[in-house]
């Protein structure tokens, strides 16, 4: 098992623990877990998730029913606000957002006339900005998406393919949970915690600080790999790289007990140079030991990826996706070799997705290997 996130742990657990095989998972890094790794921060003892805020949600019943083998969770209901020209609105936008934005109270009715109405200015959408205005008029585009989405991008939307944005929500309530899955909440002893619980098993031997690519030649051909790297690194970019965006973090502790009042506030403003502010205190409001006097924020910052940046975000440009069936086609003759996760698929996938591909790789290729000897089927996790 090349790589520790949670779709190699999941495979590992389900291999050691439902198959009865010994497991060998190697994590370049000095720790399990890949982006979803949390610690405490020395000064405050105040959780931080080191790559970024992780939230848990899924509506896979089975997905969470497997994590809860391994972890409690809070209720914690994630909410996201967005600063924008001095004022604070909620997000995704809904009928608050709505109502504040324009200065005046809407019934659903009349904000869905309303936004229809802006929307219509575009009929044919044929980049990010177009599409954006077609789904929700201009006036909030302008307001909750274009600087946010330049920052994200370090691109003019202009600039950038309709598809970036598939959708934008938009509710007519004036609910503002941000995700809409059946299930949602927080591991209640932290992420590590959950992670290292599914590689204690005596059948997996974790190895850490060490890079398969170093050992490959010593692995493959000689036991089956799960692969969760980056898929261009494995075959040594020779189809060129994939694009992907990275992002910055800039940790603080500040001298007061609450900072900014919620768990994560969005900068709309171009001008603001970072995209959002977590405050990991909110997300565990029941741990009565964080400190009164004390808190831990985190600036996000985005830009493109080089070569030796930590991969985020799939940018899948047209060139991003011949290079990808190219890789694809290599990827299907690697004997005895599969490739998973959101490095090994070039998908960005949540952690419920992982888990569930995860659980969908065991199911249809490694079980029927081991128990009825089928032939290894080669190739993504979801191929």
């Amino acid at each position: 098992m090349a790589g520790s996130g949670f779709f190699g742990l999941t495979v590992a657990e389900r291999c050691a623990a439902e198959l009865g095989l010994r497991v060998l998972v190697l994590e370049r890094r000095g720790h399990i877990g890949g982006n979803a790794y949390s610690e405490p921060e020395p000064e405050t003892g105040i959780e931080v998730h080191r790559y970024g805020a992780h939230l848990f949600h899924t509506s896979n019943e089975r997905v969470w029913e497997y994590a809860r083998r391994f972890t409690e969770f809070t209720g914690y209901r994630h909410q996201v606000y967005t600063t924008f020209k001095g004022r604070v609105y909620p997000m995704p936008i809904n009928l608050g957002t709505i109502c504040a934005y324009f200065g005046r109270v809407f019934t659903p009715d009349e904000a869905r006339a309303l936004i229809a109405g802006q929307a219509a200015e575009v009929s044919d959408p044929a980049n990010l900005e177009e599409k954006a205005i077609s789904l929700i008029g201009r006036p909030l585009y302008e307001a909750f998406i274009r600087g946010y989405t330049a920052k994200q991008w370090q691109t003019d939307p202009r600039e950038l393919p309709a598809e970036v944005i598939t959708r934008l929500p938009v509710r007519y309530t004036f609910d503002n949970r941000y995700f809409n899955d059946t299930y949602e909440g927080l591991p209640v002893d932290g992420y590590t915690a959950w992670l290292e619980r599914m590689a204690d098993h005596p059948r997996i031997e974790v190895r850490l600080n060490t890079d398969f690519l170093d050992v490959r030649d010593d692995v493959v051909g000689n036991v089956p790999v799960v692969y969760t790297g980056p898929l261009d690194r494995y075959f040594g970019y020779v189809h060129g790289e994939l694009g992907w965006r990275t992002l910055d973090f800039e940790t603080e502790v500040k001298e007061t007990g609450d900072f900014q009042g919620t768990a994560v506030m969005n900068y709309a403003d171009e001008d603001v140079p970072y995209t959002r502010i977590h405050e990991f205190r909110h997300f565990h409001p029941e741990r009565d030991w964080y400190p009164p006097d004390r808190t831990v924020i985190m600036r996000e910052y985005s830009r493109f990826a080089a070569r030796d940046d930590e991969p985020y975000y799939p940018i899948g440009t047209p060139a991003d996706r011949d290079r990808l069936l190219a890789y694809r086609r290599l990827a299907r003759g690697e004997q005895g070799v599969l490739f998973g996760g959101r490095l090994g698929t070039y998908k960005y996938l949540d952690m419920h997705m992982a888990i569930a591909s995860a659980l969908s790789m065991v199911d249809n290729k490694l079980r029927p290997h081991f128990t009825e000897g089928a032939r290894l089927v080669t190739g993504g996790a979801d191929e």
